[in-house]
């Protein structure tokens, strides 16, 4: 089959099965992976230009990873480096440890044993940064921390695939193994020093045209994956680490929203290859062992990384949203045993049984990420064993009273402007928001202000809504709205409730709940246009002295650092 007709065939499949999924509620990436699974060489063996596919695949992880990068500023590494490490570390010795153990008991021979609980202990950082961004939670403090230590096991996962790779007759060549590591760190360098002197000259000078901007952006990603690949090492962290060369550019963010489509249709075709490449057979008589390591990536990885966050001071629902991130296993994985089937240490049944593994924890754990605030409340008490006593790391208030006229929730954009008329009008109020920097930085501005999640009803219960004579959410999140104004009626009947919302179904939802008031911005927008048409007609000067107000007030905006949303779920 001609490749473009292939590719054809490929997009109007996954539109098909991507609208289904639409409908019945269901995440994309599971649709994706079937339409590879129908595609494949079990049902309708579209599939035959699998080297093109493959580089369209690796362009797409590429994408997504530099993207990932560019809010990876040194700020960010600094704040979860330390869990980070020790989560990621921790997680691996751990889950290697039980792992090995579970396959021993279950008839696994040495080899295998150790091939398999390996493997199980890599999660996928290409499918938890599509969930993390499509759920707008990559700049959360579990996502901060999530993304850390994904990185941490991708560089173990790095090392150990060199290490194989350096295997001859069944030894390592520690010269070869040594000579790697001294590669790695001069490319490290490398990325440094340009990032720190080269990158921020040249975006000066090209910033000017959108097209160039974006052109050198996708070449010096492409550019630095080639290189890492080049001398062994992982493609994508050579994409991520050019990311990171330009997080402290300030055009970081045109970067990122002009990469976006272009990412999502490689990316896109990195999930229908995969689905691909499941292998079906030879696992008829492994089909219990599939069950119950399956079960252990789904529920055994987010227990350790519970414990181990808990050890480390972090609250119960911090350590649980993170802990779902490392709930299946990744392409590292099985990248491991087809290394190992290569060697001759592993048969070709050992490839199937961690492919069918990949599909179920893929799926699983995909549901439980983005279905995290529902689960939460129902294990929430289960979940209180892991969690230290006393002063949580995670946990920042800074306030003046125990009691408020005004609860604002979100910070971002709208709340700005909100916080200001609050003070206009001399009324306490507090504000809630679930970024940290944003409530270090309110604090230091003398803000009350509380860390926490408006969807999270435990931490709700802790604030006085009984005696708020308002409410305001910026939250757009249909769902979280629900949760917080069900909490707010059934203590307070009279508080005045604003809320935002995107859709005219959902709004109208929301005032059959007891909303007072729902905002749409978009509709608002147009109106607010509107009345300036009305007022002014064909004034162009009055019009000049309102351009020249909003001007003020996005410089103002950018100024603080509000001119690009941190987190969608807390404050549009």
């Amino acid at each position: 089959m001609d490749p473009l007709l292939e590719i054809a065939s490929l997009a109007v499949i996954a539109t098909i099965i991507a609208i289904i999924a639409r409908m019945l509620k269901q995440p994309l990436i599971i649709a994706y992976i079937l339409c590879g699974i129908l595609a494949g060489p079990y049902v309708l063996n579209l599939i035959q230009s699998k080297e093109t596919l493959d580089l369209f695949s690796h362009i797409g992880i590429a994408l997504l990873l530099f993207i990932v990068g560019l809010g990876l500023s040194p700020k960010v590494i600094r704040e979860v480096g330390k869990v980070s490490t020790i989560t990621g570390v921790g997680q691996v010795i751990f889950t290697s440890v039980f792992g090995f153990l579970i396959c021993q008991g279950l008839g696994f021979g040495f080899m295998e044993s150790v091939y398999l609980s390996i493997a199980l202990t890599f999660s996928s950082t290409i499918i938890i940064m599509k969930i993390l961004t499509d759920k707008g939670d990559t700049e959360t403090l579990y996502g901060k921390i999530a993304i850390g230590f994904l990185i941490v096991q991708d560089l173990i996962a790095v090392f150990i695939l060199l290490f194989l790779s350096s295997m001859q007759g069944g030894t390592a060549t520690e010269t070869s193994f040594i000579e790697t590591i001294i590669l790695g760190i001069l490319l490290l360098l490398f990325v440094f020093f340009a990032g720190y002197f080269a990158i921020p000259k040249i975006t000066k000078i090209i910033a000017s045209s959108q097209e160039t901007l974006l052109l050198f952006s996708v070449g010096w990603c492409l550019a630095l994956a080639s290189l890492f690949q080049y001398f062994s090492f992982s493609m994508e962290i050579g994409a991520l680490l050019a990311g990171v060369s330009l997080s402290i550019s300030p055009y970081r963010f045109e970067i990122s929203s002009k990469m976006r489509s272009l990412r999502d249709f490689f990316i896109i075709i990195f999930f229908i290859l995969l689905g691909s490449q499941m292998a079906f057979s030879d696992v008829s008589d492994k089909i219990i062992p599939i069950i119950i390591l399956s079960i252990f990536i789904l529920v055994g990885n987010p227990l350790i990384v519970i414990f181990l966050m808990g050890q480390l001071g972090y609250t119960k629902r911090t350590s649980f949203l993170a802990g779902l991130t490392v709930a299946q296993i990744s392409e590292f994985s099985i990248i491991l045993i087809a290394l190992g089937i290569k060697l001759g240490h592993l048969s070709f049944q050992i490839l199937s049984i961690i492919t069918f593994v990949g599909l179920i924890t893929i799926a699983g754990s995909t549901y439980m990420i983005l279905y995290s605030n529902r689960i939460y409340p129902c294990i929430s008490n289960y979940l209180t064993t892991f969690e230290k006593k006393g002063k949580k790391v995670d946990e920042h208030k800074y306030q003046k009273y125990k009691d408020y006229e005004i609860i604002l929730f979100g910070y971002n954009r709208i709340g700005y402007d909100l916080a200001k008329s609050f003070k206009k009008i001399k009324k306490r109020f507090v504000v809630i928001d679930y970024n940290p920097d944003t409530i270090i930085s309110l604090s230091k501005e003398n803000m009350d202000c509380i860390y926490g999640d408006a969807g999270d009803s435990e931490f709700l219960s802790e604030l006085d809504l009984k005696n708020a004579k308002m409410v305001f959410s910026t939250i757009p999140d249909f769902d979280t709205n629900m949760v917080l104004l069900n909490r707010i009626r059934k203590e307070n009947k009279h508080s005045i409730v604003f809320l935002i919302s995107h859709q005219i179904e959902q709004a109208i939802e929301l005032y059959s709940a007891g909303a007072t008031y729902v905002v749409l911005p978009h509709f608002l927008g147009g109106h607010h246009a509107s009345t300036l048409i009305e007022h002014y007609k064909f004034d162009a000067a009055k019009f000049m002295k309102e351009r020249e107000k909003q001007i003020k007030k996005l410089y103002e905006k950018q100024k603080m650092g509000y001119e690009h949303p941190v987190h969608e779920k807390n404050g549009d």
